[in-house]
């Protein structure tokens, strides 16, 4: 299978190239350790990649990433709890003074949400378990009776991730401080637009 040789293959045009070019940056990462400003949680689909859609440098995002771009509620014990130990590490470890919830179009884990269609395996599987966070607002949609669900889903899961986040004590305290702001941030696979959440009308505009 050719696919793995593919990547070693653009691991060497980076080494001769991109690496080169920021040697620099590299070292200081190296030599100072990482202090990202910015954390993104956003999803794992291979067509949105935040560090090209946001045109950054190395050690400038630290990034979460899962199925439909979620944030559970903040709880203590029971299970492994990933997604929360990241963003404990990026809040109170790394100190990020943002975090961006970075939605999709066409996001598979959505999709899946609405039609209840499986994406890994059949019957109960950790897909289902994890899409269970956004269940209310999927309800919420579905009784809506709105033209475009799916978009609709998309830019409901952004809000539910936000109002999750502020259920961890350590970001409530921090944003409550103005030393931690949150975003919402939905991207358009399509044609390449952004679109930011305004949380006081609760709308998505396009940026500028």
């Amino acid at each position: 299978m050719p696919e793995f040789a593919e990547l070693v293959r653009g691991y060497r045009r980076f080494r001769k190239g991109g690496y080169l070019a920021q040697k620099a940056r590299y070292d200081a990462l190296s030599n100072n350790g990482q202090a990202p400003p910015v954390m993104v949680v956003s999803c794992c689909d291979s067509r949105v990649d935040p560090a090209t859609i946001f045109d950054t440098i190395p050690g400038q995002l630290f990034a979460l990433r899962n199925v439909a771009n979620l944030v559970p509620p903040y709880e203590i014990g029971g299970g492994l709890h990933g997604a929360s130990a990241a963003i404990e590490f990026g809040v109170c470890g790394l100190k990020v003074k943002h975090i961006v919830v970075l939605g999709h179009g066409q996001c598979g884990g959505i999709g899946a949400a609405l039609s209840g269609a499986d994406l890994g395996l059949p019957g109960p599987s950790f897909i289902d378990d994890w899409m269970t966070i956004i269940g209310d607002a999927r309800d919420r949609v579905v009784a809506s009776g709105c033209d475009h669900p799916q978009r609709a889903l998309e830019l409901e899961a952004i809000k539910v991730s936000i109002a999750n986040l502020r259920s961890f004590p350590f970001i409530a305290e921090r944003e409550a401080a103005g030393e931690l702001k949150l975003h919402g941030a939905w991207f358009a696979i399509g044609d390449g637009e952004l679109h930011l959440l305004d949380e006081a009308s609760g709308e998505f505009v396009a940026a500028a």
